[in-house]
């Protein structure tokens, strides 16, 4: 069994007729994302404190998945008839049937960072038991420990968790983060999130790595004095999570901020400047993880 898969771009206001639209025409899933994820322009939807009521971007692109049995031609020729004021241009891809777990599980390998963590795939043997050894099963969560911000923020993990800090990972995903620093030995463990799935996703991998980790969702207050917050997210995200984040703070604590491009950098420094001092950028492939000790003279 085959499909075809059709691509184009939208703007908000069109969203939902256009899913409706699709769904009638035997359209067996829509995948709606920003137009420009991961770039300088991404926008901020989800929901964090001051982000506004948007279910939708500015401009999403829309890929839809059809039987290839479907006359793709028509369900171009409806939506354009449908939708007059739309200047479509549309693109088609051919999808091949596939064994899409194992595809899936054959992108994630065991990775070792600063020969000190091994994070390993659930369907993956130990091969370094000297090592802290992170079993993790990604699920419907980001945080796999491939993606460059990940790596970055554990090896800001690796370097400042001590056996008396608290630590709060802001955006827990996977819940890897957390679960490394549970694992080198932190005090007080707490992840939190937007997402529903991503906490799930988060109480399972502390379960597989016996971690005592409290897992909360953002839409609970919590109180909480962190000597260290990471914080790997979307960088539009952060620039309004400054104040949030930094009254998550203990006085001369540190924060990580990941999930920002090089070229984003001076401006999340420039909102965060009022609390933290930054030290040393770590890099990697274009993306940067900031680190910043909050100063006792600033807001």
């Amino acid at each position: 069994m085959a499909w075809t898969n059709l691509t184009f771009f939208a703007e908000e206001k069109d969203i939902d007729l256009l899913s409706d639209e699709l769904d009638k025409n035997g359209a067996l899933s829509v995948f709606i994302q920003d137009k420009n994820l991961n770039k300088n322009n991404e926008e901020l939807i989800f929901g964090e404190p001051h982000s506004g009521p948007n279910k939708f971007w500015s401009t999403n692109q829309i890929q839809a998945l059809f039987d290839d049995s479907i006359d793709i031609k028509k369900i171009q020729q409806s939506l354009a008839t449908n939708f007059k004021d739309i200047d479509f241009k549309f693109n088609t891809s051919p999808v091949s049937e596939t064994d899409w777990v194992k595809l899936s599980q054959s992108q994630f390998k065991p990775i070792c960072i600063k020969n000190k963590i091994y994070i390993v795939p659930s369907w993956h043997e130990i091969e370094k038991p000297n090592l802290i050894n992170i079993i993790l099963d990604p699920g419907l969560a980001f945080g796999t420990g491939a993606h460059p911000t990940t790596h970055l923020c554990t090896e800001w993990l690796i370097d400042n968790v001590t056996k008396n800090t608290q630590v709060l990972d802001y955006g827990c995903g996977s819940g890897i983060l957390a679960i490394a620093a549970d694992k080198l030995g932190a005090q007080k463990v707490i992840g939190v999130d937007i997402d529903a799935q991503a906490i799930t996703a988060s109480r399972e991998n502390g379960k597989l790595n016996k971690c005592n980790i409290a897992w909360l969702n953002t839409n609970k207050d919590f109180k909480f004095q962190a000597d260290l917050i990471v914080a790997n997210i979307l960088s539009s995200a952060l620039t309004v999570l400054a104040p949030l984040l930094a009254s998550y703070c203990s006085p001369k604590g540190k924060i990580a901020l990941s999930g920002i491009l090089e070229s984003q950098e001076e401006q999340i420094k420039q909102i965060y400047s009022p609390w933290f001092k930054f030290e040393k950028t770590l890099k990697s492939n274009g993306w940067v993880c900031l680190s910043g000790i909050k100063e006792h003279n600033k807001i």
